[in-house]
C-alpha cells in the first residue's frame, strides 16, 4: 500500500517483510550511534524508506516510519516489564512469550492490565527489537510511576496554655490520638488493597550483556543459554558465581 499523499489519509497495513526490511536499517544504524534520545537522524529515515521500497515494493513515509516505532516501542516496553519477572520466559521459535503456568499469568495481568493481550501475541523481530529499544529504556525513557498514595489531610490544634481547663486539654488529646488511629487504620487498609508484587528477576537485557561478555561463546549457544536463564533466576545466579573462565564450559553443560 502506498503511503499517503495530498491531504487524503491513506492507513498503511505492516507486513512481516516490512517489518524485518525497516527494523534492519534501525538495527543497523543503531549500532552506529544514529539514534539520538529525540528520535532518528534524518539520513536514518531515507535509508530505511530505501531499503522498505528496494525489498517490499511499498512507499512508507517518515510519519509511517515514526509510527510503527511507536508499536515497537511499546511492545518493548510491555514485554521486557514482563520477562524481568520469574516464570516468564521467550518462545525464540514461535515468537511469542513462555508462561509456566496459567497461575502465575493470572497474578501478572491483575497488577498489569495492559498486558493482557500479550498472552498469546506473536511479536516477531524481538531481538531487533530488544537492540534497539534497551538503552532507551535503561536510560529512564517511557519510565512509569505508580499512583501517590492517598493523604488524610493534618489537623492541627493549639498548644494547652494554664489559661485553658484541665479537662480540655484531656478532651483534644484524646481526639488528636483518635484521628491518629484513623489515619492509621484508613493506610493499613489501602495497602491491603494494593496488588502483591511479583518476586523481581534479573533484567533480560543484563543476562543478554553477560553471555555476550564470555568469548568464542557461539550465537546458537547464546541464544540457547539466553532462552534457558530467563526461565530460571537460579541457573542466573549460578552463572554469575562462576569465574569468568568457568562460565562457557559450565553452558555448554547445560546445552
Amino acid at each position: 500500500m502506498a503511503a499517503p499523499k495530498g491531504n487524503k489519509r491513506v492507513y498503511l497495513t505492516w507486513t512481516d517483510e516490512m517489518d524485518a526490511a525497516l527494523l534492519a536499517v534501525l538495527v543497523e544504524h543503531h549500532n552506529n550511534g544514529d539514534h539520538a534520545q529525540n528520535g532518528w537522524k534524518p539520513h536514518v529515515y531515507n535509508a530505511a524508506i530505501r531499503n522498505v521500497r528496494e525489498k517490499c515494493g511499498v512507499e512508507i513515509t517518515k510519519d509511517n516510519i515514526a509510527s510503527r516505532c511507536k508499536t515497537f516501542d511499546k511492545h518493548y516496553e510491555i514485554i521486557s516489564k514482563i520477562l524481568s519477572q520469574s516464570g516468564f520466559g521467550w518462545d525464540w521459535e514461535n515468537d511469542k512469550l513462555l508462561i509456566d503456568s496459567d497461575d502465575v499469568w493470572n497474578r501478572y495481568v491483575e497488577a498489569n492490565k495492559a498486558a493482557a493481550c500479550y498472552k498469546t501475541k506473536v511479536v516477531k523481530n524481538w531481538e531487533a527489537i530488544t537492540t534497539i529499544y534497551s538503552k532507551d529504556h535503561a536510560n529512564g525513557e517511557g519510565a512509569r510511576t505508580g499512583a501517590e498514595s492517598a493523604q488524610v489531610p493534618a489537623v492541627e490544634f493549639e498548644e494547652a496554655t494554664p489559661d485553658i481547663p484541665q479537662k480540655r486539654q484531656r478532651t483534644g488529646e484524646a481526639i488528636l490520638s483518635m484521628l491518629g488511629d484513623m489515619r492509621t487504620s484508613f493506610q493499613d487498609a489501602l495497602k491491603a488493597n494494593e496488588p502483591l508484587p511479583m518476586p523481581q528477576a534479573t533484567p533480560p537485557a543484563q543476562i543478554l550483556a553477560t553471555l555476550e561478555e564470555i568469548p568464542d561463546l557461539a550465537r546458537s549457544d547464546l541464544l540457547r543459554s539466553y532462552g534457558k536463564l530467563i526461565l530460571s533466576e537460579r541457573l542466573v545466579q549460578a552463572l554469575m558465581e562462576l569465574p569468568r573462565d568457568m562460565r562457557k564450559e559450565w553452558l555448554l553443560m547445560l546445552n
